[in-house]
């Protein structure tokens, strides 16, 4: 039996978004669902369960369907169990977060701590959907994006959409001096030119998913920002994360922060394998 898609679920309206959307993803990828409740009081496990696996039965009738419901720190849980999982699917908010909070606290403590991939659920209904025909995935140079990468091209091929793949970069301050300078990265010897990130980042993820149609977009500027405009016309948006040094967890830094607090559409965080 294939590893399930694992959404956590605790009787937020955010919540049963995430199973909307996760019931979308085990049909198209034809894995299992299965619902986790963290719960600290008996008596609510049943409710939330119940409600959330209605909604996963009506968006995905034939898809396999488990529950649990285990009485622990939410986030220490889901961790857990992404160690065995197709990903982990999170609402945005929870009902225990506080008003005016751009992300819950349970979705970031587990996108910075899981091992597959964690999915928030975040935006519009129509950026939940099908809408746009499009996944974009942040490209960084560097080895943080492989995995991030092929995560996105096997989504887009899924989707029947295209890929379209965002590499941004900034001019190092004082590169220019004269008119006829050279570009940033031909003073720079080990860093590349952005196009050949984008290749090098593509090609060999390419040769698996290589009938999914694929758009390079070469940016000046924020990344940040590259990737928030990219995504108002994108179902999906992906970016990568890499271990950190001697520590548990992942390094998400500032972009990734940028992108799960303020995207209009669900974000991917890929651990670099």
């Amino acid at each position: 039996m294939s590893i399930p898609l694992v959404v956590g679920v605790d009787g937020s309206e955010a919540s049963l978004e995430a199973v909307d959307w996760a019931a979308d993803e085990a049909v198209r990828h034809d894995v299992a669902i299965h619902l986790l409740h963290a719960a600290a009081r008996n008596h609510e496990a049943s409710e939330v369960i119940g409600a959330a696996a209605q909604r996963a039965r009506k968006g995905a009738p034939a898809a396999r369907l488990s529950s649990e419901v285990l009485h622990e720190d939410a986030a220490s849980a889901l961790v857990d169990k992404g160690r065995n999982a197709f990903a982990l699917v999170l609402g945005s908010r929870g009902l225990g977060d506080l008003a005016g909070m751009l992300l819950g606290s349970v979705s970031l403590a587990v996108a910075a701590r899981a091992d597959c991939p964690v999915v928030v659920v975040r935006g519009a209904v129509e950026h939940r959907g099908a809408r746009f025909g499009s996944v974009v995935v942040g490209v960084e140079d560097g080895d943080g994006s492989g995995t991030a990468v092929q995560f996105a091209l096997r989504e887009a091929r899924a989707r029947g959409c295209r890929l379209v793949a965002v590499h941004a970069w900034s001019t190092p301050f004082g590169a220019f001096t004269t008119p006829q300078a050279s570009p940033w990265y031909a003073l720079e010897a080990h860093r590349r030119p952005p196009e050949q990130v984008l290749d090098d980042a593509l090609r060999g993820a390419a040769e698996r998913y290589g009938d999914a149609p694929v758009a390079r977009r070469v940016i000046e500027g924020p990344a940040r920002q590259a990737l928030l405009e990219a995504a108002s016309g994108a179902d999906l948006l992906v970016v990568g994360a890499r271990r950190r040094q001697g520590h548990l967890g992942l390094q998400l830094g500032l972009i990734n922060h940028a992108v799960l607090h303020h995207a209009p559409c669900p974000v991917v965080v890929v651990p670099q394998v």
